[in-house]
């Protein structure tokens, strides 16, 4: 041996920029590089960036594999250093070149720490071991990771560390849909890199886009619901007696199929007789269906993006409104005031000159994985329907029968009271 470690500074040029920004794929690729190479695995860190870029570091036995990527360049720093004979750093080279795609590149080998000038010395480490022990017992290297995953604009995040494991990972022609299994939150549901659900706070959601209003109005029986492909919204739906049938309609089968696997306590009613599940585009469906047909429509997407941007047009709530029987009521996720000031606005305007100034509510709800912590539903009705007002002990039985986490009676009032600067926005 002529060094002690060999180092290799890597340039990869002309990378597949999805690659580089997607934490899940760079941290498997680097672990698996280390691993190719003969390494001892002790743990990983790995961090997504907003609004792109991954940095990363596998702490092995030997030394270290580090990296920073460049998405909008195409580029990516890889930093290998390995020590003694055992293993081959060229190895982890030829494997991330690979994985990245990597269409040109630039790599100097350094050797470190060259034996020829340095001495060795002797020193006693006994009385530091021994007092080590007395604190734990280490029986065989453990490996470690620390992958994060990150919900983010170009102004905040969301962060929440994961164990590295992508359990669900399918693209369709409208988006990409994955299942991450998080330490704080548990399986959490993502679509194009945005928290969608997560098994610690969905029931937040679900129960409050469901509950508030289906109670004070307690005669729905024909519910329509637009996307609420992971199967929260219709397993509350559910929970009411007074329900005949439920139509679902959800654009991505692969959000369905994703819940299913991987999503049990949602997904548990997508099985149920009194559901109607159908894959496909819920703008189109609702333009198509016979006026009068529903009590109650609940839009449950996604952010105005994608697919689901025509969610949020004047044009699909008309035909909403017209879809809805003579005391029928809709639902729909309006977006954080605080994140998204503009879509929450519009939606307002365009429900109060669809359903009229005085049929429009705003409910809130704290939702702590979505932007803001604060997030909001608008519920529009046909005729003079006030959903704030509710027969409290119908609601408490409810929702003693039904061992609800989040909304009771209390909690039903407390989500109509708004404040100033939502009236404000609103012109309430």
């Amino acid at each position: 041996m002529s060094a002690l470690g060999t180092h290799i500074l890597v340039e990869f040029l002309g990378c597949k920029p999805e690659i580089l920004n997607d934490v899940s794929v760079t941290e498997t690729g680097m672990v698996d590089a280390a691993c190719r190479a003969g390494a001892t695995l002790i743990n990983s860190t790995f961090h997504h960036f907003s609004p792109y870029g991954v940095s990363g570091v596998v702490v092995i036995q030997e030394s270290h594999l580090a990296i920073h990527t460049w998405p909008e360049y195409q580029y990516a720093a890889v930093d290998l250093f390995t020590c003694g004979d055992t293993v081959d750093p060229w190895k982890s080279f030829d494997h991330l070149k690979e994985v990245f795609e990597a269409q040109n590149y630039s790599a100097i080998e350094t050797k470190r720490g060259p034996i020829n000038l340095l001495t060795r010395v002797e020193f006693d480490l006994k009385g530091m071991r021994a007092e080590a022990q007395k604190n734990f017992e280490v029986d065989e290297i453990k490996y470690k990771r620390n992958v994060w995953f990150t919900d983010k604009d170009e102004n905040q995040a969301l962060s929440l560390r994961y164990t590295g494991d992508v359990l669900y990972d399918k693209s369709s022609k409208y988006q990409r849909t994955r299942v991450i299994d998080t330490y704080a939150y548990g399986k959490t549901l993502t679509i194009d890199n945005m928290v969608m659900t997560t098994e610690k706070d969905e029931y937040h959601y679900h129960e409050m886009i469901c509950h508030p209003v289906m109670l004070a109005h307690n005669e729905i029986k024909n519910v329509l619901v637009i996307g609420g492909g992971d199967g929260g919204t219709v397993r509350e739906v559910l929970k009411h007696k007074t329900v005949d049938k439920v139509v679902m309609v959800e654009i991505d089968k692969n959000v369905v199929e994703a819940s299913q696997k991987f999503l049990p306590t949602l997904s548990q009613s997508l099985d149920h007789p009194k559901l109607d599940l159908k894959i496909r585009d819920g703008i189109q469906f609702v333009e198509e269906t016979q006026p009068g047909t529903f009590d109650l429509i609940i839009v449950d997407g996604s952010d105005p993006v994608g697919p689901a941007e025509g969610l949020f047009s004047e044009t699909f709530y008309e035909n909403c409104r017209r879809a809805l029987s003579d005391h029928g009521v809709l639902v729909t996720q309006a977006e954080s005031p605080l994140f998204n000031r503009p879509a929450f606005v519009q939606l307002n305007k365009s429900l109060k000159s669809l359903f009229g100034q005085n049929k429009v509510f705003t409910l809130l709800v704290h939702i702590p994985t979505y932007p803001s912590g604060t997030w909001s539903f608008q519920i529009a009705s046909k005729n003079e329907f006030d959903p704030t007002r509710v027969n409290t002990e119908i609601v408490d039985q409810f929702e003693q029968n039904n061992v609800l986490r989040y909304y009771n009676q209390e909690i039903h009032t407390a989500a109509f009271a708004l404040p100033n600067y939502i009236k404000k926005m609103l012109h309430e």
